[in-house]
């Protein structure tokens, strides 16, 4: 395997197990979240910010360990014959079906961009020419140029009514470092298929 697949494998491995570490320690967040809440809602006025601060740690927790989770090869896997098979058979379909994760990661990234460009007040329907004319203007005008390429921020509709483009941002960053994962796990497969273990 040439030197340069093996070092991707490992930055991109090294890179997701550090965030799937940290993001591990976020269900302790969601647990004071909700232990609060309930604190509140028994002694207190009910707090209006439990309920989104909750769901949005639970998606940062989630899509943060997905990576981590695919490189532990903790994922839920159909093992009725999967687990009998030698180990270059198993690199053959992974190898073969990772290709389908792909693409459905892709669809979901492209999706996760036009919806952060939306809360980001762009109501075109080109997120990426959006987000290239954004970075451009964060690059050339610093952030005076960004800030003018920045419409009405979306809010979520509840009385709390907080900004939704830092959660949607956290999930087009989670998705894409799932995409990077597979590609590391494919680079890896094709490893095991020629008798190389990366």
């Amino acid at each position: 395997m040439p030197r340069v697949l093996i070092g991707f494998v490992r930055a991109v491995e090294a890179m997701n197990r550090a965030i799937g570490r940290v993001a591990m320690y976020l269900i302790f967040a969601l647990i004071g979240v909700l232990l609060w809440s309930s604190v509140s809602k028994v002694a207190f006025l009910p707090s209006l910010w439990t309920l989104e601060t909750a769901q949005f740690v639970m998606v940062a927790y989630y899509i943060l360990g997905g990576p981590y989770s695919i490189q532990l090869g903790s994922n839920v896997r159909m093992d009725l014959f999967y687990g009998n098979w030698s180990v270059t058979q198993k690199a053959w379909v992974d190898a073969f079906t990772v290709l389908f994760l792909m693409f459905y990661l892709g669809v979901l990234l492209y999706g996760a961009l036009g919806s952060l460009a939306y809360s980001m007040g762009y109501f075109g329907m080109q997120p990426l020419e959006y987000f290239a004319e954004f970075f451009g203007a964060l690059f050339t005008g610093g952030i005076d140029g960004a800030a003018g390429k920045i419409g009405f921020l979306e809010r979520s509709s509840t009385a709390w009514r907080p900004m939704l483009w830092p959660i949607k941002l956290v999930l087009a960053f989670g998705i894409f470092l799932m995409i990077l994962q597979t590609l590391a796990e494919l680079i890896k497969d094709i490893g095991r298929i020629r008798g190389v273990e990366i």
